[in-house]
């Protein structure tokens, strides 16, 4: 099987690290990009390729607060782009005010999650999340 491609745009140094443990240690073999900024991401995102698709991560794990361009106006931007919209956006964020709940999802987030504060918890999130949208959900195929 495939690996399956996934970003993390995360500027938490502690939150990359554990995401990557719990990855490394999941079941599912996947290939982790890490960018810690938002004005990265979207250079990365939206860059010049041949092969828009083959380019485009599986899932992006994205927090909202992040340096130079918000972990919103990533989502706007992916959301609001025909060749980027289908790409799974989870939402991770330590963020439990309700009207970033709301915002994310009127931005068409796929879904949002709020980081556990205990490490057990963290990981076990990251698990979930791996084997809901890796095993459970059908991601749209590539090349299509």
């Amino acid at each position: 099987m495939k690996p399956i491609e996934i970003l993390l745009i995360e500027d938490n140094p502690g939150d990359v690290e554990l995401t990557k443990e719990s990855l490394r240690n999941g079941k599912i073999k996947n290939n982790l990009k890490v960018i810690m900024d938002g004005e990265e991401a979207l250079n990365f995102l939206f860059r010049e390729l041949d092969d828009v698709d083959e380019m485009l991560p599986d899932i992006i794990l994205l927090d909202l607060n992040l340096p130079k361009v918000s972990g919103r106006e990533i989502l706007k931007a992916l959301k609001e782009d025909e060749l980027r919209c289908s790409v799974p956006v989870i939402v991770l964020s330590s963020s439990e005010a309700a009207s970033d709940i709301k915002s994310s999802y009127q931005l068409h987030a796929n879904c949002f999650i709020t980081k556990p504060v205990m490490l057990n918890d963290f990981l076990n999130v990251i698990k979930t999340i791996e084997s809901f949208w890796v095993e459970i959900v059908k991601l749209p195929e590539k090349g299509r």
